[in-house]
């Protein structure tokens, strides 16, 4: 465990979750437009959408609006974007217990924390600026539609500019995307059970948690 002295926090379903809001923002969002411009546009259901949580953005709204043009859907996902941080800003949503506590506790002996997530900056900057640690984070890294087109490609980009081994890095999340960005890159993996993943989503791990604090018991 002496060895990992940087921790990738995903954020969705590992420091926050948008469950509670994401149906009513999708659905505001696909009505104004589809008012806007006399279309109907069936609006993706709540299994439907949760089901993508933890991809990158455009996957996720090619997978819920197939029949709209790319740059169409580009306008539903910004006003998705823009309604999720106003509802953060407001207070809604969920942040896992104990979570604000365990970050500021790894900060404080000396472990380096990042944001590895798909999604957007403006989304990932309201999640932990709202919890009051945007601050203790190492300068945000997204994907870029150009050298980072997924997660793994965040966390090896964190590995190149650190200069540090794969081993000492540890990639913190809930599902699909953020294992497979561990195994991409050959560093370890601490599942989140606590988060969206679907049974058997996962295939393996080095750590299970079953809440944010599981962390402090792994590494302190």
């Amino acid at each position: 465990m002496m060895s990992i002295r940087v921790l990738a926090f995903d954020i969705d379903g590992t420091i926050f979750s948008s469950e509670s809001i994401i149906s009513q923002v999708y659905a505001e969002a696909v009505s104004e437009y589809a008012a806007l411009r006399g279309l109907t546009i069936p609006i993706p259901g709540h299994e439907d959408i949760m089901k993508e949580i933890g991809k990158p953005v455009k996957t996720i709204f090619a997978n819920l609006l197939p029949m709209m043009p790319p740059k169409e859907r580009d306008k539903i996902s910004d006003r998705v974007l823009s309604l999720l941080v106003e509802n953060i800003q407001a207070g809604k949503g969920h942040y896992y217990e104990e979570i604000e506590n365990t970050i500021r506790d790894l900060h404080s002996k000396g472990f380096k924390l990042v944001a590895c997530s798909n999604g957007r900056s403006a989304y990932i900057e309201a999640i932990l600026k709202y919890l009051n640690v945007l601050s203790l984070f190492c300068p945000l890294v997204v994907l870029d539609e150009k050298n980072r087109l997924e997660k793994g490609d965040i966390l090896a980009h964190y590995i190149k500019e650190m200069n540090i081994p794969a081993e000492s890095i540890l990639m913190i999340g809930d599902r699909h995307s953020d294992w497979e960005a561990s195994r991409k890159t050959g560093s370890p993996f601490a599942f989140c059970d606590y988060g969206h993943a679907d049974p058997g989503e996962i295939p393996n791990y080095e750590f299970i948690l079953k809440n944010p604090e599981d962390l402090k018991k792994i590494l302190l």
